[in-house]
């Protein structure tokens, strides 16, 4: 299904294709009519589906109808981490690009200045507020943002916040919510809390599932576990060793492809880069060298990781681990195509290594680990590297565990009565913990949160 096929608003369907994106995914095309229809829905996805439009689209379709009100804030959207907020505000200004609707990002580690464009893009009344769950309870304790004519709410990648201890976040925040709403709940898994929650917050959803595609059987997938400096003596061994050409090497920025470019173009490779600073006509030079095989190792972001149509690259190196589990099936997808073999060789350094895990979960697959080269030396022992992992979050549960303990018992029942936060992951980090001699008033978040 096309996006012109859908009922959107014409400004709407202008963006999408100013865009590039013409065909709908799974996820898309089955969640999109439903939400339309002002239906709840749960969908089961992975990351990198889709599902960011799928949820965004319709949203502003509905605003579109003019019958929501323009001095309140009309939609919530939860998001586990400020990366992920600043993703969704990003895909948010270009899908409302011809609309005239308005978002704020809210999310903690940020200085006073970013605090007060928050606070004054929801005293003003921004349509759609994408936060973090800590930073939003922070603004609701001091007053600083109304939910009371919220029309839609959404929680993306909701199974993370739930990991992350944001169950007890989410539903204050929900309080504060009208009961009429239409609620849009997205998850990569559906654990017993996820369904719990589900039914206190969703009114007869629609539940859509997509199993997410694996790679092709033709492909031989390996890795090297490594340190950073280690990445680029690795790749000289390969091509060296090898003499590969038809050769794809993803990585995850586009600054880390043009440093990258020009540490091969050193060492007498012949290769070009492709990254989203280059214009179209550029973007079309540098394919056509690629395809006419006068260039052998092209270094790109994810810009070409779908789509791309070239049937005989022979090899995929994943410079970079990909966080989304999708992308990493869309990088090795571009070899072994029209029946043929190839290799796809992913780097993994040590904070890396949980997302390598999860890809290895998702696919099913137990992904062979190469040796580094023995003059570049000795790399991090994965299982050295889980054993430190895990006896981390032990401690860190020990001293939670500790802290609790310490609590008099009426600053716990306090705390409980206000929906005190509880700690927030590493991307939204609460609010300073108060003195155990002396009890302080709520402030305002410092710069430092």
């Amino acid at each position: 299904m096309n996006f012109s096929d859908l009922q959107l608003d014409s400004r709407i369907v202008e963006a999408i294709d100013i865009m590039r994106f013409t065909e709908c995914t799974p996820i898309q095309e089955q969640s999109i009519p439903p939400l339309l229809e002002g239906r709840d829905l749960i969908g089961i996805a992975q990351t990198g589906t889709g599902k960011t439009a799928a949820y965004l689209l319709p949203v502003l379709n509905r605003l579109c109808s003019g019958e929501y009100p323009k001095d309140a804030i009309n939609c919530i959207i939860m998001s586990p981490t400020r990366e992920l907020a600043q993703q969704i505000d990003q895909a948010m200004e270009g899908f409302s690009y011809y609309v005239p609707f308005s978002s704020v990002a809210v999310y903690g580690g940020n200085d006073g200045i970013r605090y007060e464009q928050e606070l004054k893009g929801m005293q003003l009344g921004a349509d759609v507020i994408i936060a973090t769950p800590g930073r939003l309870i922070s603004h609701l304790k001091l007053g600083n943002v109304d939910l009371s004519r919220v029309s839609f709410f959404i929680l993306d990648e909701a199974d993370r916040m739930l990991d992350m201890g944001f169950f007890d976040d989410i539903m204050k925040i929900v309080s504060y919510l009208p009961k009429k709403r239409q609620t849009i709940m997205f998850s990569a898994t559906m654990p017993p809390e996820i369904q719990k929650m589900a039914n206190s917050i969703l009114d007869n959803p629609v539940e859509i599932k997509i199993a997410i595609s694996k790679p092709a059987e033709k492909i031989n997938q390996s890795a090297y576990i490594c340190y950073d400096h280690q990445k680029i003596g690795i790749l000289t061994h390969l091509f060296k060793e090898r003499e590969m050409k038809r050769v794809l090497v993803f990585a995850s920025s586009k600054q880390s492809v043009k440093e990258l470019g020009l540490t091969l173009r050193k060492k007498h490779i012949n290769v070009q880069e492709m990254h989203s600073d280059l214009d179209q006509k550029q973007r079309d030079e540098v394919m056509r060298s690629f395809k006419a095989g006068h260039t052998d190792v092209l270094v790109a972001t994810d810009i070409i990781s779908r789509g791309i149509d070239i049937d005989d690259i022979e090899t995929v190196i994943n410079f970079d681990v990909p966080h989304d589990v999708e992308d990493y099936v869309h990088r090795i997808g571009r070899t072994a195509r029209a029946n043929r073999n190839g290799a796809a060789i992913t780097l993994v350094n040590n904070k890396d290594l949980f997302y390598f895990n999860k890809i290895e979960k998702t696919i099913e697959k137990s992904i062979p680990l190469n040796e580094i080269p023995a003059e570049l030396g000795t790399g991090p022992s994965p299982t050295k590297l889980e054993e430190k992992k895990s006896g981390r979050s032990k401690n860190r549960r020990r001293s939670n565990s500790k802290r609790r303990s310490k609590q008099p018992a009426n600053a716990q029942a306090s705390a409980s009565k206000q929906g005190k936060e509880k700690p927030a992951g590493a991307h939204d980090k609460p609010t300073n913990r108060p003195s155990r001699n002396r009890r302080r008033r709520p402030k305002k978040p410092t710069t430092t949160e």
